[in-house]
């Protein structure tokens, strides 16, 4: 492991590798951002957000908390996508998350985790509402993949039922909203190819916070 003074020693090379190439490298950065995408994914120290999407400083505005959850009640990423959507203007929100997930086996375990299960009950909510399909997989790591899948999925449905992404969308055409997961055992990104427009099509049906009335019984 790195030691902790070593940090700032790395910090200053960094500073001169970027300098180098690009003398006003930080005014630039200081001087304002303009990202492309939102980015929310796990807390795992293993994933690199940059890193792995090839992109630089300024390109990518994330969140990150444990298992990429997208609840309703946490202020803090309702208020970052909020920014993203409606300030940054984003183009593209992603939900990555990624195989081994520390938390979402905790969320596979029955037993009591204190400060923990008010976080993980969203993951087992998610296991609840796929239940049929999960348990059907009878190979425990294949199913334990499945639901770091399936969690990201109702992640992006999560972020779907929003007001600040359906305005902007309806305005203009955009962000659209994507599911990934990051498979740490050989760095590469799977897209779970999230139907957007299908999804927002779909929960629009209850969840329309246009002001449009595009809310549909489904007998119509």
């Amino acid at each position: 492991m790195t030691d902790y003074n070593q940090v700032f020693e790395n910090n200053r090379k960094w500073v001169a590798s970027k300098t180098a190439t690009e003398a006003d490298f930080f005014e630039k950065m200081a001087d304002s951002q303009s990202p492309k995408y939102l980015y929310i994914g796990c807390s795992d120290s293993r994933v690199p957000t940059n890193e792995i999407m090839g992109l630089e400083a300024g390109e990518v505005f994330v969140h990150r908390n444990i298992a990429n959850l997208v609840c309703n009640t946490d202020l803090n990423v309702m208020s970052v996508i909020n920014y993203a959507v409606v300030h940054l203007e984003v183009k593209h929100i992603i939900v990555c998350g990624h195989y081994n997930c520390g938390g979402v086996k905790a969320a596979m375990q029955p037993q009591d985790l204190g400060i923990l299960n008010p976080w993980l009950r969203n993951i087992r909510d998610v296991y609840r509402l796929h239940m049929d399909e999960l348990n059907a997989i009878t190979n425990e790591h294949d199913r334990y993949n499945r639901l770091v899948e399936l969690n990201v999925q109702e992640q992006c449905i999560n972020i779907i039922k929003t007001a600040a992404v359906q305005k902007m969308y309806t305005s203009k055409g955009y962000p659209t909203v994507h599911g990934w997961v990051y498979d740490l055992k050989n760095g590469l990104l799977k897209d779970l190819q999230i139907d957007f427009e299908g999804v927002l099509h779909e929960i629009q049906r209850i969840y329309d916070l246009t002001g449009q009335g595009l809310m549909k019984n489904d007998s119509e």
